[in-house]
């Protein structure tokens, strides 16, 4: 019996309140707009929930993949015989106990986070507000912009392991570097909330850095194509996108695809791309950089299987 029959009687009976998708469309969830069906999308709206969601695609014998906003994926074009679990409704943002303390699910855009903290008087998320994804994978990626990245904010983590749990990790166990953390060396393991500890700032004075920051960010990146952000990590000693650049790649196409001529570091659909186009210029332009520098660009994009 295939899994997802298994997986459909499961979760009438026992999640009935949770929303379930057939064969819902990946490019409608990442922000390359590309990717084919994946076989099942559930949208707990609960911690327990997504746990619960967990155990039963075990049972069932489903391979089960959550995601936050999609902003940093490529989905196959052939689809995905998957559970995708989308944290958009674990939304829950509150202030904590602690002075300067904020809690957040996984499913928090970074931007409402930045802008709650700003609005609260603390200071130190102002970089996170232009960042287009969400908590959840923000953790597993330490997601950073302009000099600062979540590690520096983040005081304890509270993530699922699915053998042993739920866990609540400090900063030093969830082992953050860069574009990396706990959570990319453990895959099976998943992010459900944070707490973060923030100083006190003036409101007016952080709305002020944000909005500066986003000026810079509409200025120098090609945020009117959808994009994945920064395609490629930053290589030791190089900027990607200036090595990109120096190659003469900027405009360089597969397909749709096309190495944004407004910042070579983004690769953007430029209207009809399938994924197949994004990952073979991913290649093309590591090969090239490689031939002509001796440098191996890293992907920090994420590709789904």
């Amino acid at each position: 019996m295939d899994w997802v029959e298994v997986f459909d009687r499961q979760t009438a009976a026992l999640l009935p309140d949770v929303r379930v998708l057939r064969e819902e469309a990946m490019a409608k969830h990442t922000s390359f707009r590309t990717g084919g069906p994946a076989k099942r999308m559930a949208f707990p709206e609960r911690g327990e929930q997504l746990v619960l969601l967990l155990s039963l695609a075990a049972e069932c014998g489903a391979r089960p993949f959550v995601m936050g906003n999609g902003t940093n994926l490529l989905a196959p074009d052939e689809g995905l015989d998957r559970l995708v679990i989308g944290t958009s409704a674990l939304c829950r943002l509150e202030l904590g106990e602690t002075q300067g303390s904020v809690i957040a699910e996984a499913g928090v855009s970074l931007a409402r986070l930045a802008d709650f903290a700003c609005r609260q008087g603390l200071a130190g998320l102002a970089f996170a507000h232009g960042i287009p994804g969400t908590v959840g994978g923000g953790l597993c990626m330490n997601a950073g912009a302009y000099g600062g990245e979540l590690a520096q904010a983040v005081a304890e983590t509270t993530v699922l392991f699915l053998n042993e749990g739920v866990k609540r990790l400090d900063r030093e166990t969830m082992a953050f570097g860069y574009r990396r953390s706990l959570l990319t060396d453990c895959p099976d393991a998943v992010a459900l909330s944070a707490e973060f500890r923030l100083p006190p700032g003036d409101p007016v004075q952080i709305r002020e850095e944000m909005q500066r920051l986003m000026e810079r960010r509409k200025a120098s990146q090609p945020l009117e194509w959808p994009s994945a952000g920064s395609t490629f990590k930053r290589p030791e000693g190089h900027f990607a996108g200036t090595l990109i650049e120096q190659c003469g790649l900027k405009g360089l196409s597969v397909g749709g695809a096309q190495v944004s001529e407004k910042h070579a570091g983004f690769i953007v659909n430029r209207g009809g791309a399938s994924s197949s186009d994004i990952a073979a210029l991913i290649r093309l332009v590591q090969e090239r950089v490689y031939e002509r520098t001796g440098v191996q660009l890293e992907p920090e994009v994420k590709f789904v299987g």
